[in-house]
């Protein structure tokens, strides 16, 4: 968190109270007050009850703002530049693995609904993109994916273009969900005893395991200054006992995690379901201090446990001490996904309505590789995924790890690109270099290549796609594009808008409203009022420096 003078410090916190209020106000079409009332009246459920009891601990208050805005930060972030535009005469090849984590943005979220911009490493342009759905045709019965793709203008420079490119990955019915083995493993240190932290984070664990039936396992592993099995792998739908041993939980002590990841692991291999799901979800505030010689034992013993079926999912919650750049690098090494849950609904995003997408593995290693036409596009730029590019030989080498995609999972990357005018092993040889490329693939922009593997295989399969010239349009982003650019567009200004040329908040705003359409969640609502928000808090912190 950047240091604010005292009075910079008070107008923010005073900006973003109103700001908060702005962030929460009604959508924009009104519920039938009829509809309102008969869904109010449907008694809740035990587990409901007890989330809706807990809610009212975990609302940050005005005072709680202000001790987050005026305390020293030691959150800590990954190194994530924007890339660089590249010449595609020289490098015509990009090639990245996917991903699917969200806790960049909804960690951004918290700041901005605190008053604040966020330090420029904390936004992952490609977490903001995929938070949000978007409408790709399913894939065929035979396949795993439909690959979509999209050109258009680009709202914030008219001398170059936007391409989409979109993976749709099939569904799943949840009663088609497969088994779950789950070991949570729970941080309630010291530094846990605070209202968003782990009274937010038993009520996100309460709202998960009332999804899990009896051929599912349970466990809690606890850490604080020594770790305890709190509950042994008991049946999901023995939710009484699940209940039982969260409300036991409270926080207190030092932060040690190493016998806890030893614990769980062993939890889930005790336990382990043979074609089913087994995963280690970790929840912390913080540091994960496993009191081991060094980070690259920890590394090695996720590699281990994910090469043997065993994945990690890491969450995050809280602020001041926020470890997010440990965080997404433990999940990425355990085929996990890394989210950050800052409020009941968050949690019930994520670990109720995305439970099967994020459980179910439908491919692992999953990798993309774009090859440009120099003849066409003479430079290109991917828009995120710093920390998820990969060398070129990479794409066909089935010992590299990549990132894995759940069932019904969508996976978005945007190129911004310019036209033109304006052989090893493990490398195939290119496409438009060769002799003929001139004549056979004169209206082809680019090659499109995705390789992946299925659940418990070894070798890689290869889908490839060409985008066509008769794409490219000179018409203005439109539907799930427009929005998509308005997120994109808005990750690179909260970095510093390097490549924004002639955007600026209002031009995102219009983006977005058009772009909005179905909203049922109230998520692109909610994003739009993020955007004012960024733009408030930007004109206040400029007029104090």
């Amino acid at each position: 968190m950047p240091h604010f003078p005292y009075t910079t410090r008070a107008c923010c916190l005073l900006t973003g109270l109103l700001l908060s209020a702005c962030a929460n106000e009604a959508p924009e079409q009104q519920a039938n007050p009829a509809t309102e009332r008969k869904v109010r009246s449907v008694p809740a459920t035990e587990v409901e009850q007890r989330v809706m009891a807990d809610a009212a601990l975990y609302a940050p208050s005005p005072m709680a703002r202000m001790q987050v805005m005026s305390a020293p930060s030691r959150e800590r972030y990954l190194d994530t530049p924007e890339n660089a535009l590249m010449l595609t005469s020289e490098q015509p090849v990009s090639t990245f693995s996917v991903d699917v984590d969200t806790g960049s943005y909804t960690n951004v979220r918290r700041m901005l609904n605190q008053g604040f911009l966020p330090p420029a490493d904390a936004v992952r342009a490609e977490d903001f993109i995929n938070y949000f759905t978007y409408s790709y045709p399913a894939p065929d019965n035979s396949e795993v994916f439909s690959i979509n793709t999209e050109l258009a203008a680009s709202p914030w420079n008219p001398k170059r273009h936007l391409f989409k490119v979109g993976l749709q990955g099939q569904m799943l019915d949840k009663q088609q969900r497969k088994a779950a083995n789950l070991v949570f493993l729970l941080d309630v240190s010291g530094s846990m005893n605070a209202p968003d932290k782990l009274p937010l984070l038993i009520s996100s664990l309460r709202l998960l395991t009332s999804q899990l039936g009896s051929q599912d396992r349970v466990s809690i592993v606890t850490y604080a200054g020594s770790s305890q099995t709190v509950l042994e792998p008991t049946q999901g739908n023995q939710r009484g006992r699940i209940q039982t041993a969260l409300d036991t939980l409270s926080a207190g002590g030092g932060t040690n995690g190493e016998g806890g990841i030893l614990q769980a692991y062993q939890l889930a291999r005790s336990s382990f379901i043979k074609e089913g799901v087994n995963r280690v979800i970790l929840a912390t505030d913080g540091d994960f201090n496993v009191g081991m010689s060094d980070l690259e034992e920890l590394k090695a013993l996720i590699r281990r446990q994910r090469e043997s079926g065993i994945a990690l999912t890491t969450l995050g919650f809280g602020s001041g001490n926020y470890n997010d750049a440990l965080m997404e690098s433990l999940s990425n090494l355990g085929n996990g996904q890394h989210a950050y849950i800052d409020s009941i609904n968050e949690a019930r995003k994520v670990l109720v309505d995305e439970l099967t997408s994020s459980m179910e593995i439908i491919a692992a290693d999953v990798k993309i590789q774009v090859e440009f036409n120099p003849a066409l596009i003479s430079e290109y730029r991917l828009v995120g995924y710093h920390n998820r590019l990969l060398e070129r030989e990479d794409f066909n080498n089935d010992k590299v790890d990549a990132g894995e995609i759940g069932a019904g999972h969508r996976v978005t990357a945007i190129y911004e690109i310019a036209l033109a005018g304006s052989g090893g092993e493990q490398i195939d040889p290119l496409r438009y270099q060769s002799s003929g490329a001139q004549g056979s693939f004169a209206k082809e922009l680019a090659q499109i290549k995705l390789r992946y593997k299925l659940p418990s295989e070894t070798k890689s399969q290869l889908v490839s796609k060409v985008v066509s010239l008769d794409q490219l349009s000179s018409e203005e982003v439109q539907g799930d594009f427009a929005f998509a650019a308005a997120v994109a567009g808005f990750a690179q200004m909260l970095k510093g808008g390097k490549y924004m040329q002639d955007s600026d908040y209002q031009t995102l705003l219009a983006l977005a409203q058009r772009g909005k359409g179905s909203d049922p969640q109230g998520y692109r609502h909610e994003f739009i009022n993020l955007l004012k928000s960024a733009e408030l808090i930007s004109q206040s912190s400029a007029f104090t420096e």
